[in-house]
């Protein structure tokens, strides 16, 4: 157990960095290009925060909006209540608020930019197919992304894939025009010049879909941690693996979600496809193999 949140921990920071570094060479081959310096990274880097910004600090109203989520109260579902409060003491955070979303398919997820300001929501198929363990491993998966700044994680990613976004459309706009060409030309001069044009303007072209294939792998990596950091919380991994196969197994279709919030959830609601290509564009990583994993988890510190 402690052996995969390490593990889990190391890949998500080394997708970080790599992503960070990524953003450079794309800034490296911005200045190539168009010759506007630090000047257009700078604007590009506001435009993306500022955009960042304002989902980050209402991005849980909006997406509770989106899905038709009510509030509940503790005489509503005191189970819920119960559940919730007794996985937010043992992760060592405040009690989450408690939402419902009336709809016969079973799922979850969590939204909040930190634990104070923290939703848990359900959906009612949740409530009614899961037995008393998987619904507590499933709480416990969605309190770990809490717990874990999932949310905040999220929003660096998002502002960084921007920022490789407007970057690339104004190196491709720049050529387009002309004038990015004939600045490198001028400033690099003969066959080097040509093969940094080359590289750049792969970049510019290629750039936004590696930085979005980085950031479904850091939201694939922290779909692994939630899985061994909730079932850390129950001590019983075996919980959340069968909610897992319920949820993934279920027919209904979850009418409350869509593509923007469909990362969201503890299982894509949305159906997938198989295939090698379809992984790397996927949310979240197979369910066989985050069954697989928790199958493997023990408690014995190594």
């Amino acid at each position: 157990m402690y052996e995969q949140i390490t593990a889990n921990k190391i890949k998500s920071v080394f997708l970080v960095l790599f992503f960070v570094a990524f953003v450079f060479l794309v800034v490296w081959a911005f200045e190539e290009l168009t010759g506007w310096g630090k000047g257009g990274f700078v604007l590009a880097l506001v435009i993306s925060l500022v955009m960042a910004l304002g989902g980050y600090f209402y991005s849980d109203k909006i997406v509770l909006a989106i899905s038709r989520a009510r509030p509940v109260t503790r005489e509503e579902l005191p189970y819920l209540y119960h559940t919730v409060e007794g996985l937010a003491l043992a992760a060592g955070i405040p009690t989450p608020r408690c939402y419902v979303i009336e709809d016969s398919a079973p799922n979850a997820f969590a939204t909040g930019r930190n634990p104070k300001n923290s939703v848990i929501c359900v959906t009612t198929g949740l409530l009614q197919k899961l037995n008393r363990l998987e619904l507590e491993g499933v709480i416990a998966h969605e309190m770990a992304h809490i717990k874990n700044y999932d949310v905040l994680l999220q929003t660096v990613a998002v502002v960084m894939v921007g920022i490789v976004a407007l970057l690339s459309d104004w190196m491709l706009r720049s050529l387009w025009w002309g004038g990015g060409r004939r600045r490198s030309r001028e400033r690099s001069g003969g066959s080097t010049g040509s093969i940094l044009l080359l590289v750049a303007l792969v970049l510019a072209i290629l750039s936004p879909i590696v930085a979005k294939l980085i950031q479904l792998a850091i939201s694939r990596r922290r779909e692994f941690l939630a899985d061994a950091s909730g079932a850390m919380l129950t001590r019983y991994p075996a919980g959340l693996a069968s909610a897992l196969r319920k949820i993934a197994a279920d027919s209904e279709p979850l009418e409350a979600a869509n593509k923007a919030t469909a990362h969201l959830y503890i299982v894509n609601p949305l159906k997938n496809v198989g295939g090698k290509v379809n992984k790397l564009f996927s949310t979240h990583p197979p369910i066989e193999e985050r069954i697989a994993a928790l199958e493997k988890m023990s408690f014995e510190r190594p």
